[in-house]
């Protein structure tokens, strides 16, 4: 998912006596993940950064993002790699004026410290776009990698486009006090839909229900996934929105009612996995209740970005959409802070402040 016209150029902000360079900093994946993703799985390397051309802007990050995908994504790359990611940088230099210094951008410029690229060269298809971030007082910048970034049009586009929930519906979300899931919510709640939420800790259910208005939460630790979607939808479910697989989406597959709608977001329960893991078969069910199920990436509506972002936004100033964020700190922790992530120590989205 990296922008194919960006000149990679990533840097920490150290400079050398003579020539006045930037000396850049990226990590760079040297072996495949074998379970948790190790420090050990990476190389940060150093580079001297060109100056910049006409159309060129140099950007500094402040937030990078972790998110699930990175951890399954990684096994397509031809190593070595850049890791990928996304980030909220400033302009720190430029030569197009459209950016000026002191300017914000979100792309996905990857586990990176600074960035050199050209806004304005095409974008390779399916490429997320770059964008300009708008001014968002009194909300923090770093909301541009979360409800109003790349996972809040997940949420938008995932559940409106796939699931198309109508109102009195039930939705039910795995995964749902993470960044997409928590979203999702909160959006079919606007729609006038019911929503139950299955998370992994007592405090993210009551955090759902009592925070973000979840008719339902269950951690699915500890409660009998059949049992609870018995009592919490007695009509069963309409729109099932997972981003997590394994059996718990073999059990609220099977209590979803005829002509129901699926979007597969993720696996988070697999990503770790060393061996295979084993699931029931799921196609007996899809084809008695002629079920819809359908796998997506966002960035299928590269075309309408600006659309989920402006929505996000109208939602989140009218007090209909609440965002929690977890906040790592530190470039060097980067690996610490994916694998909290992947291990669920966050509400909603997870970032890293780079300094």
């Amino acid at each position: 998912m990296t922008r194919l016209s960006c000149l990679i150029h990533i840097s920490k902000r150290l400079y050398s006596g003579t020539s006045g360079k930037i000396k850049a900093r990226k990590y760079v994946l040297t072996k495949y993940f074998q379970g948790e993703p190790k420090e050990s799985d990476f190389k940060i390397v150093e580079q001297e950064l060109p100056d910049l051309k006409n159309g060129e802007i140099l950007t500094q990050a402040e937030y990078l993002s972790v998110d699930p995908y990175m951890r399954a994504y990684m096994i397509g790359y031809k190593l070595p790699t850049d890791m990928i990611g996304g980030q909220v940088a400033k302009v720190i230099e430029s030569r197009n004026d459209k950016y000026p210094v002191g300017s914000y951008v979100t792309d996905s410029f990857g586990w990176r410290t600074h960035t050199i690229c050209n806004p304005d060269k095409p974008l390779a298809k399916g490429t997320i776009p770059l964008v300009q971030v708008p001014d968002l007082k009194p909300y923090p910048v770093s909301l541009a990698l979360g409800v109003l970034g790349m996972p809040g049009n997940t949420a938008y586009f995932g559940l409106k486009e796939i699931c198309c929930p109508k109102a009195g519906e039930t939705v039910a979300i795995t995964g749902a006090a993470g960044a997409v899931g928590s979203h999702v919510g909160q959006i079919a709640k606007i729609i006038g839909c019911r929503v139950i939420g299955f998370a992994g800790s007592d405090e993210k259910c009551e955090y759902l229900v009592k925070e973000l208005g979840f008719d339902h939460a269950f951690n699915y630790k500890k409660v009998d996934i059949k049992a609870a979607l018995k009592d919490a939808a007695p009509n069963r479910v309409d729109c099932y929105f997972d981003n997590v697989g394994g059996d718990i989406s073999y059990t609220i597959m099977n209590h979803m009612n005829k002509y129901g709608r699926v979007a597969i977001c993720g696996s988070i329960s697999s990503y770790n996995d060393v061996k295979t893991p084993k699931v029931k078969i799921l196609q007996p069910i899809i084809v008695l209740r002629e079920l819809k199920v359908e796998g997506f990436l966002v960035n299928r509506w590269t075309d309408r970005w600006n659309e989920g972002i402006s929505m996000n936004l109208k939602w989140l100033q009218e007090g209909k959409l609440k965002y929690q964020e977890k906040t790592y700190h530190g470039f060097d922790n980067m690996v610490g802070a994916l694998n909290g992530m992947l291990r669920g120590e966050n509400l909603g989205k997870a970032v890293v402040k780079v300094n």
